[in-house]
């Protein structure tokens, strides 16, 4: 069974957000496997010891992102890949699910599995693509998937309820929390992810040109929240606190 991950490189959840120049500053950033991601790698794992098979795992970045595959190869997964896109100035989710279709266009997959969403842009936008250009069925927000042959069953996050879908394979999936709890490395497995296959690829080297990867969308803007200012306490009469409070929502927070 060819069980693949896409992973994405992030930044540490607890890591404070600094603006400069318009960008995101990542000095002296620690950086972590996606969240979900490591649902969907801890995932392809288990598939892979009950029934066999072999897990790779593929991210698109630079070459600092070795560090988070061989974090993937040390939770037990058996092959890693590595996209180089240094070369690509400007790019988006379409960009990266073009990159992954490319690269799986001559590969042989039974499942691949991914992130819900990523923990910086967040809009779970590259699975569902990238299985629309591979097409092949997918499902997202899994939280329970079970393989019985050719025919997987699933449940699925809805907004505070679960629905169950029947499928087979091959096909994608994205995880959400609750589908498994992620294994921590082990020493043990720390040690046989240094002689684990870590392959880099440059995107050049993929059968797609460059403009049937450029963005479809443009960032104009990146700032942090407003800070909150503090709260007004009204007094006087019932009525009068009404008035003001009326005042103050039309003229300050002009939402009425």
């Amino acid at each position: 069974m060819n069980i693949y991950v896409i992973m994405k490189r992030t930044f540490d959840t607890e890591e404070k957000i600094v603006i400069e120049n318009g960008q995101i500053s990542d000095e002296g950033v620690e950086f972590i496997i996606n969240p979900y991601d490591e649902y969907a790698i801890e995932e392809a794992i288990r598939l892979r010891d009950d029934n066999g098979g072999e897990v790779t795992v593929v991210s698109i970045g630079d070459e600092e992102v070795e560090k988070e595959l061989r974090t993937a190869l040390a939770m037990g997964a058996d092959k890693a890949v590595l996209i180089n896109n240094e070369d690509i100035e400007d790019s988006d989710q379409f960009t990266t699910a073009s990159l992954l279709a490319a690269y799986f266009e001559d590969k042989e997959y039974d499942l691949i599995l991914g992130g819900n969403v990523s923990n910086d842009n967040s809009t779970g936008q590259v699975g569902p693509r990238l299985a629309e250009q591979l097409d092949i069925p997918y499902v997202t927000t899994i939280t329970k998937f079970e393989l019985d042959g050719e025919k997987v069953t699933i449940e699925r996050d809805v907004e505070g309820d679960v629905e169950v879908i029947e499928t087979s394979l091959p096909l994608l999936v994205t995880a959400q929390q609750g589908l498994n709890d992620p294994r921590y490395p082990s020493l043990p497995g720390i040690m046989k992810a240094k002689k684990k296959p870590l392959e880099e690829i440059d995107y050049d080297d993929l059968d797609i040109d460059e403009d049937e990867i450029e963005a479809k969308t443009e960032t104009v803007e990146i700032f942090l929240p407003p800070k909150k200012e503090a709260g007004k306490i009204l007094e006087g009469e019932l009525d009068e606190q009404v008035q003001e409070l009326v005042k103050l929502l039309r003229q300050e927070a002009k939402v009425i």
